[in-house]
């Protein structure tokens, strides 16, 4: 079970529609799938979203630090060896999501290897989600009509609705028309991608007390250090932290400082080694935890599901799992399916499944 090749292979697919949001907007999956080789002739895979307007990664950063920095220092490890894995990735700053795709290549590789699911290899918990449906900017009534469709066509009750524009009023509007046009039978929560001030996030929590938010995330920047606290320390929902805590020290940092309340877990971002310490952490001081979307392919989706599924606390919560029903393709052979608002892990070993060559040749970027 020995890694003989680490491989990254850029594809682009575009999206129905764009998601927009007050950090960014993405209008085409513009993302890297990752390879781990073993010398059983094994293939684990993973897929890597990069997100510039958030951790400052792109589709030819990821590529180039895979490439000429962690393959050749992986090349000959076990796959057993995870945690030497995690500290030669370690020894590179930054760079999330193209540690974490080969961290989720590796263990997926495993799981083949084993002929065990990744979510057994996890923890075993259960072997499917809820789904939270994620919202993007948008005038109320379309907004409205996107959730109503997702309700119907799939049965999803939990909605998270981007919020952070000016004024406050257009997404007070939003989160009001979905609410009246739903009702009670949905959840409903909010993130503001660091969009608004802390003053600001107050005004909009205070005109929406009537709303019956379930949480509110990252509505103002951590860096406004006394401001997020002050905010915090007067919400009565708790509070999520999601791009401001992208390793454990830092969720550490925030919720021991009155930052945050909760923390949003992105596979995409910690991998399953990293999102076990995160659980472990979350589990340890009484934190709530939401499965968080990178905006994800179906193979980022089938990652966040593999790990949400394995533990009781990932598991309680509906998990941001359905975005890729924006884009216009994937690249699995058996597209993922969201039933009576559930995402269920797949039968087969590892993350089960497996990517279809033809679209990967039609897709792919480095012909």
């Amino acid at each position: 079970m020995k890694i003989t090749r680490v491989e990254a292979i850029p594809f682009a697919i575009p999206y129905r529609k764009p998601l927009k949001f007050a950090s960014g907007e993405v209008h085409i999956a513009e993302h890297v799938l990752v390879c781990v080789h073993t010398d059983d002739g094994i293939v684990g895979i993973a897929e890597a979203p990069p997100r510039p307007f958030t951790y400052g990664e792109t589709q030819d950063g990821v590529i180039a630090v895979i490439r000429k920095i962690f393959a050749p220092q992986l090349v000959g490890l076990s796959l057993l060896q995870r945690e030497a894995i995690h500290a030669r990735l370690s020894r590179t700053v930054g760079n999330p999501v193209a540690k974490s795709a080969i961290d989720m290549a590796v263990w997926d590789a495993l799981g083949r290897s084993l002929d065990l699911q990744v979510t057994e290899l996890l923890g075993g918990f259960t072997d499917r989600m809820r789904v939270s449906h994620m919202l993007g900017f948008d005038e109320p009534a379309a907004m409205v009509a996107e959730a109503e469709k997702m309700r119907d066509r799939h049965g999803i009750t939990t909605f998270k609705v981007k919020v952070g524009r000016r004024p406050v009023d257009l997404d007070i509007a939003v989160a009001r028309a979905l609410r009246e046009a739903l009702g009670d039978t949905i959840e409903l929560y909010i993130d503001g991608n660091r969009g608004w001030t802390a003053s600001e996030s107050a005004v909009a929590m205070k005109r929406m007390a009537d709303l019956n938010l379930l949480f509110a995330e990252e509505l103002c920047p951590a860096d406004d250090v006394l401001g997020r606290r002050w905010l915090v320390s007067q919400l009565d929902i708790p509070f999520i932290a999601d791009e401001s805590v992208p390793t454990p020290a830092d969720i550490t940092r925030e919720v021991l400082s009155g930052s945050a309340t909760a923390i949003n877990i992105k596979t995409a971002r910690t991998g399953f080694t990293v999102s076990q310490r995160v659980h472990h952490l979350a589990e340890g001081l009484g934190l709530e935890i939401v499965m968080g979307n990178q905006i994800d392919g179906q193979l980022g989706s089938m990652c966040s599901v593999a790990f949400g599924a394995a533990y009781q606390l990932t598991a309680r919560r509906a998990g941001e799992l359905s975005n890729f029903l924006d884009m216009s393709d994937d690249l699995l052979t058996e597209p993922l399916d969201i039933r009576g608002g559930e995402l269920t892990i797949r039968p087969g070993a590892g993350l089960g499944v497996d990517i279809d060559p033809d679209k990967l040749a039609r897709y792919r970027q480095d012909h």
